[in-house]
């Protein structure tokens, strides 16, 4: 079985392919490196290449023969996505249109998206379920929702069968300290705490302590990067299995408040720094907690890391990223 890995070279994409090519997958990774790193391609070929290139598509699926295509390449930073919402449109929506057009053209008609918990906006209840209201409050929730739905259209119309996994926070980093977090620039909180704990950043601010929450701030699902990956090659199998269409929340369905986060970080790393607080940022709700129950029914999937792990596996690789060996 051979695998296009679009965004491959990037955070989760190169999780997902170290396990899919220790489960003996055949692994092409596609990816433009705007936002991936070449020395993350450890685990299958590269290919350099953007997905709103269709004739460079076209070759590769001529040239290998493709059993599924996963999606991996959007542009994620919610704050840009409304200062420049052009670039989320054209990237998220329409890139991913040329991607599924040649597919199509091709006769490979398994996909696997990876969406978000942005869709569902200010959610109205908690946890989120995947029938849940799907409000989103800015473009880039916007451009995954989009691409969602049109997904459920090709399935109808062209028998294009995808899962849609909705994931809440992404954190970790693989044990063997291989590849992890690294995102150009990093807006994600633990790997921003990192850098006030090793001193690259003067502080860590916490946006918002007024919230109707245990300690005032906001609370967050963190899930491990290598569950997020364990969920995709299950969503594989079960695509290959001949199953169809399907759409899955992915989280651990535990709650942790900023607060909570970073102290647990300063007991880990052994490390103080300043935190400071300030206004709250528009946009942000206060809880976004996953039910995850489905993934669970339907795929045998169930989350193996807990926030202590997710932690100490992104400390051990951000002290690598950052050269700090204490």
């Amino acid at each position: 079985m051979a695998i296009l890995m679009a965004g491959g070279a990037g955070y989760i994409g190169s999780h997902v392919c170290k396990m899919l090519y220790e489960k003996g997958y055949e692994v092409i990774v596609y990816d433009n490196l705007s936002h991936g790193f070449k020395n993350f391609v450890k685990w299958g070929e590269f290919v350099p290449g953007d997905i709103s290139d269709e004739k460079l598509l076209d070759n590769i699926f001529k040239n290998y023969e493709i059993d599924a295509v996963m999606h991996f390449c959007a542009y994620i930073e919610v704050g840009e996505s409304v200062i420049d919402p052009q670039k989320y449109y054209i990237n998220n929506v329409e890139s991913t249109l040329i991607l599924l057009k040649t597919m199509l053209k091709n006769g490979i008609k398994k996909f696997i998206f990876s969406s978000t918990a942005a869709v569902y906006g200010l959610p109205e209840k908690i946890p989120i379920k995947e029938d849940d209201p799907k409000q989103p409050i800015n473009p880039y929730g916007k451009s995954k929702w989009m691409i969602e739905q049109i997904l459920e259209d090709y399935d109808k119309a062209y028998g294009l069968r995808s899962i849609r996994f909705r994931y809440f926070n992404a954190a970790g980093a693989d044990e063997s300290g291989e590849i992890g977090e690294a995102h150009k620039p990093e807006t994600h909180l633990i790997p921003l705490i990192f850098d006030a704990a090793l001193g690259v950043r003067e502080n860590i601010k916490i946006f918002g302590t007024d919230y109707d929450t245990r300690d005032g701030t906001c609370i967050r699902d963190f899930i491990h990067v290598n569950d997020l990956a364990d969920a995709h090659i299950k969503g594989l199998e079960y695509l290959l299995s001949g199953e169809g269409t399907n759409y899955f929340n992915l989280g651990s369905g535990e709650g942790y408040s900023v607060k909570e986060v970073i102290e647990k970080v300063k007991e880990i790393t052994k490390r103080d720094f300043e935190v400071i607080e300030t206004d709250r940022r528009p946009g942000d709700p206060p809880y976004l907690i996953a039910d995850s129950e489905k993934a669970s029914k339907v795929l045998g999937w169930k989350p193996k890391y807990d926030l202590n792990m997710i932690i100490e596996t992104a400390w051990n690789w951000h002290k690598k990223l950052r050269r700090i060996d204490r």
